[in-house]
């Protein structure tokens, strides 16, 4: 072990206000100095550089070191966010946590050094979803926010998101205005900290729950539900919300339900994820329901399936985006309000949206991946992103909310019901009358991170003339900026009736790309969908077969 590592560790130990990290890296020490090679390539790892604060705040694995989740790190990043709000005129902030390990303490130790700078600094009363700490900052009118969550990470994960006074996520360049500040900040024995902050009461959650019930029309509520947190904190907060407009009271997957940082029943917590449905599916067999819905984690997500012949199935998330994008739609007609305002979504997500748009006559937005981007949206009525998130009601939850979301999902179901109609007639009729749009992704996970950008770099050189069959009729380089978006590192092939989208990931170490095939309709359904398999099957392969990643 290297002197220096030797000296990085032990000093970061005796700065450690977490017994139990410090104790666990003194162990990692003491291992590595008498030549353990496994705890010399952990303690490596552990100070391999600083986890990085950008625009999605920070995240990472919980443990000892400036490359992980700490109460070290926490603290530096709580006093640069101060830094940064106090330099700007800011004077509160509301703090909030979901149930992962250490979510309570990481918050409290937030508010205690927001506190500690002068700040009003106020922490949600226990546990709780995050689009309830994004619907705080509007009704309490703070300048900023913090959620501790990981989202849908895996169980030894944790993370730090921040939202500035529009409500929100940051974006460039205050991430590294904010970087910069905690750069700044000293050892964390020398970070004030007071113990001057609010506990806040329920007031907030009773007002995000009348916020949801009144977000519905009046009508229907006549149908069956079953229901999953994933283990994680929207259970009580959506069983509240659904009783509270009057539906009957979802069935609850008794064994997901209760908060449990560990996620005992499911592989990676994550609906999207092979197997973590499978509870519900089963539950829904039970009861006959008519619509499974499912929340991730922290329950900004928002996942639902549909009874079918043999079963259920689950939606993807461009279908749930496109149908919530409709029902809005028809809401709005129902009603008799003007027809404006715009619908947006991120430009990998499918655009079955922007004819829906076109087609009420509203405005339409495509933006960069991620709703701090979507939900800054000018006069946005709706947005979504295909990776399960939807923002419907974006004056006061300026961020995705699977709560509010799940509640115009049954209520859609509910009064389709009366009309002897379900999920998947809607869908078919949007086929039949924009064209079926079928959306898949290809990722390719990679041990070497280099060979990300080497991929990169190929295609931009020497790009395919042609996927799956289809002659490629247009590349766009999405890094020098195209239709009005900042610069972003991917490249979009058109070919007559398909787009793919290719990027790396922004969290993992893989490549993304996002799929689409269009078929129109000609009176036919079936033989469209037949069609439309055939020609993303072919997609899939050509796109695999370019990126030659091994």
């Amino acid at each position: 072990m290297s002197a220096e590592l030797l000296q990085t560790a032990t000093r970061w130990a005796a700065d450690d206000p977490d017994p139990a990290t410090a104790a666990e890296l003194t162990a990692l020490i003491d291992k590595a100095s008498a030549g353990d090679a496994q705890a010399l390539a952990e303690l490596t790892d552990a100070f391999d550089g600083t986890l990085q604060f950008g625009t999605a705040g920070l995240r990472g694995r919980l443990g000892p070191g400036t490359n992980r989740m700490n109460r070290v790190v926490v603290a530096r990043a709580a006093a640069g966010l101060a830094a940064y709000l106090r330099s700007r005129g800011g004077t509160s902030i509301v703090v909030g946590y979901d149930a992962r390990r250490n979510s309570e303490v990481f918050a409290h130790d937030t508010a205690q050094i927001m506190a500690g700078a002068g700040l009003s600094a106020m922490v949600l009363p226990h546990a709780l979803p995050t689009p309830v700490t994004a619907f705080a900052i509007h009704f309490l009118g703070t300048d900023a926010a913090v959620m501790v969550t990981a989202s849908h990470n895996p169980p030894d994960d944790n993370g730090y998101k921040v939202y500035l006074g529009d409500g929100s996520q940051i974006v460039p360049p205050a991430d590294a205005a904010i970087s910069a500040c905690i750069a700044r900040a000293g050892p964390v024995k020398e970070i004030p900290r007071s113990a001057g902050y609010e506990v806040l009461d329920n007031g907030v959650v009773d007002a995000y729950v009348a916020r949801c019930v009144e977000l519905l029309a009046p009508g229907p509520r006549d149908i069956g539900a079953v229901y999953t947190a994933m283990h994680g904190v929207g259970g009580e907060v959506f069983m509240r919300a659904a009783r509270g407009a009057g539906f009957p009271a979802p069935h609850p997957v008794a064994a997901q339900f209760d908060p449990d940082g560990r996620f005992p029943t499911v592989h990676f917590p994550n609906p999207e994820e092979p197997g973590a449905m499978d509870m519900a599916v089963a539950d829904a067999l039970t009861y006959g329901a008519d619509i499974i819905i499912a929340n991730d984690p922290d329950a900004d997500r928002l996942s639902a399936g549909i009874p079918v012949a043999d079963g259920y199935r689950m939606l993807t998330g461009d279908e749930v985006g496109a149908l919530l994008g409709w029902w809005i739609v028809e809401r709005m007609r129902a009603s008799g309000e003007p027809m404006l305002g715009t619908l947006g979504q991120s430009i990998v997500s499918g655009t079955l949206l922007q004819r829906i748009a076109e087609d009420a006559g509203l405005g339409y937005a495509a933006t960069l991946t991620g709703f701090k981007w979507i939900s800054r949206v000018p006069a946005l009525v709706y947005g979504y992103e295909e990776a399960l998130g939807y923002c419907v009601d974006p004056r006061h939850v300026t961020d995705k909310d699977g709560i509010s979301a799940a509640l115009l999902m049954m209520e859609m179901t509910a009064q389709l019901k009366t009309q002897g109609r379900g999920i998947q007639d809607v869908l078919d009729r949007l086929a039949e009358r924009f064209g079926l749009h079928v959306t898949s992704q290809v990722s390719a996970r990679v041990s070497d991170v280099s060979l990300i950008a080497d991929a990169m770099r190929r295609l931009r050189a020497n790009p395919p003339t042609s996927l799956g069959g289809s002659a490629v009729v247009d590349v766009v380089d999405l890094e020098k900026g195209c239709d009005g978006l900042p610069p972003t590192d991917g490249l979009r092939f058109s070919m007559e009736r398909a787009r793919v989208i290719i990027r790396p990931s922004g969290t993992e170490p893989k490549l993304k790309c996002y799929l689409q095939v269009v078929v129109p309709v000609d009176g036919d359904l079936a033989a469209a969908r037949t069609t439309a398999d055939a020609e993303m099957t072919a997609l899939r392969t050509g796109v695999s077969e370019a990126l030659a990643l091994g």
